[in-house]
Parts: structure tokens; sequence; C-alpha cells
């Protein structure tokens, strides 16, 4: 079963196990999500902040005798991580981080606090709601954005330091950073329970909608690499996450990393195309079984000129 079927994410997750031959259930809120109409069968769940969602999973995991559960949606964790072994009797697997590591890396602030700490190399950053001398920590240009949330949403970029503060007015829960420069990447990647990294493919943003990659490319980068490594290692992760960052083609200044979540990216299709089979060695993982490395080796210069949703139509325009 497959949570968040609606997200670019649950979209690439269902089609990739769909595609291996597994009988997948997608599970949203949305009774419109495109990911249930991929699926074998379809459940409608609550929201992640709604009291009975986890108690929901567990019983559509038990009504379709699922093997496994993979969500793909952060907000998810914190609440599946309750009922871990409520889907276990109902015979479902299911792989999560750490729940502190989630709440880390939901909250842009304590994310960035708990980077620096760990010495890694995240742009000078300060909590909007502060008043601190703005130029005196945090170099611009800069960029407004908030403190939770996904995507683009709420995304102020800021060259004049005079409107730093109708950035922040207009943000909620707003922190300020240092608009780093170079070229954007995304990196899918799979940490194993002993926190080696056998999957990593980091690819250029060449284009996003919504915060979400629509067009990009896939490479390799040692720098990056170890990134990843040093990341993971800092903050306590495994399972699927995705890091975002800046690097400068030059070598001249550092590869800067600006967000991680720990889950599946909007972007994932391109790393599946891409030849690294992160879906199926994550299940693998989740029902107990060894990860393979070479299973998530990745092919340089694989190109994705467009990620769309498609559109079902059904008898009766009766979408369910």
């Amino acid at each position: 079963m497959v949570t968040g079927a609606g997200g670019a994410a649950g979209i690439s997750v269902v089609r990739a196990l769909g595609s291996a031959g597994h009988h997948v259930v997608a599970a949203d809120p949305d009774a419109l999500a495109a990911g249930l109409f991929l699926a074998d069968d379809r459940v409608l769940l609550p929201c992640a902040d709604d009291p009975g969602f986890a108690l929901a999973v567990v019983a559509a995991a038990a009504a379709h005798r699922v093997d496994a559960v993979i969500t793909t949606v952060a907000e998810e964790i914190p609440a599946l991580g309750d009922v871990i072994d409520e889907l276990a009797d109902a015979g479902a697997a299911i792989w999560l981080p750490p729940t502190v590591a989630v709440r880390t890396c939901t909250d842009k602030w304590e994310f960035a606090r708990a980077a620096e700490a760990a010495h890694l190399p995240v742009p000078p950053t300060l909590d909007g709601t502060t008043g601190a001398s703005l130029t005196a920590t945090v170099p611009g240009p800069w960029v407004v954005k908030p403190r939770y949330g996904r995507g683009s949403r709420d995304v102020h970029l800021v060259d004049h330091p005079d409107d730093v503060a109708w950035a922040v007015r207009r943000t909620p829960d707003a922190i300020i950073q240092t608009r780093c420069g170079g070229r954007e990447f995304t990196v899918d990647a799979l940490v194993d329970r002993d926190a080696s990294v056998p999957g990593i493919v980091p690819r250029w943003r060449l284009e996003t909608k919504a915060g979400i990659s629509t067009k990009g490319t896939t490479f390799s980068d040692a720098r990056i690499d170890e990134l990843v490594r040093s990341t993971v290692a800092a903050l306590g992760l495994e399972g699927a996450i995705n890091l975002q960052g800046f690097v400068d083609e030059s070598h001249s200044e550092p590869v800067r990393l600006i967000e991680v979540n720990p889950r599946f990216s909007g972007g994932l299709a391109l790393s599946l195309a891409s030849g690294a089979d992160l879906v199926g060695e994550f299940l693998r993982a989740t029902l107990g079984l060894p990860v393979r490395p070479e299973r998530l080796r990745h092919i340089d210069g694989v190109t994705m000129t467009r990620y769309y949703a498609e559109v079902f139509v059904t008898d009766h325009g009766d979408p369910l």
C-alpha cells in the first residue's frame, strides 16, 4: 500500500511497483488523486493531521492484506511510527526513519541549526521573527521562505535589504537565508539501516514547477556523494531521502546544502529511469531483505524533458 498517491512521488512509487508485478493499493485523502487510478485497488484515508489517520492506515492494510506500507509523505511518518506494532499484527511491514530526524528535516529553522552544528555546508540562516541585524548575520541576496512548508509556496527572492521585511511579513513563520549561487541539484538516495548509502542519484534541476523538478539530467559528483553521507550521519536518517543544494561547477566554492526531505522526491521518476531501482530496493529492505547495491547504480546524462499528470476518464463521469 502506497500512501500519498496524489503527489508526484506517490505516483512514481505506484507505477514502479506496478511495473514490477506487485499488487498495489494506492491511498490518499483526495478521491481524485491521480495515483489512485494507476493502482490495482484504492483507499481513501484521512489527512495526516487527523487523529484517526494512523488507525485508518492499519485498518486498510488489514482489509487489503498488504505485505508492506510505503508512505511518500513526510508529515505522515510520526503518526505511523506510533502504529508499527499494529501494522505488524495486520501482517504489514513498514520502514520509517527516526521521528526526531523527520521533525528536524520538516522544520527548516531546526534543520539549519542542526546542520550548522554538524558543520554541514548550509547557507547562513536567520529566524525571521528574531529581529536580529540582517546584514550582520545573513549576507544578501536573500531567500525568504516558510519555516514549515513544501514546494515553492510563499517563497520570496529578495535582492535589496529594504525588501526583506516586506517578504517576512508575507511569509508564515519566515526564515531568511543567503541565496546560493551556482547550479541547483537534487539527490535521490537510499540509506540502509546500518547508515550506509548504497544508492545516490544526483540530478540537475533544469526546470521546476511548484517546487517539483519537471526537467532534469542525471550526473555524478564525488563531492555530492560525500555531502550525502555526511548529512545522513549527522541527522541519523535512513530509508528514502532526497537532498537539495547548489554546486559551483568551477570547484572554487563548496557544495551548499539547502534542504533534506526524509521521503521519496517528486522528481523520483527521473532517478528510476536512469536505472536506479530505489523503490524496489526500498521494498526489499522494508520486508527485511538485504539491499542490493548493484541494483542502485544509475546512468549519467539521462534527461527528463517533461513531467506531467495524466488525465483519467471513466464511465459516467464517476472517477471511482
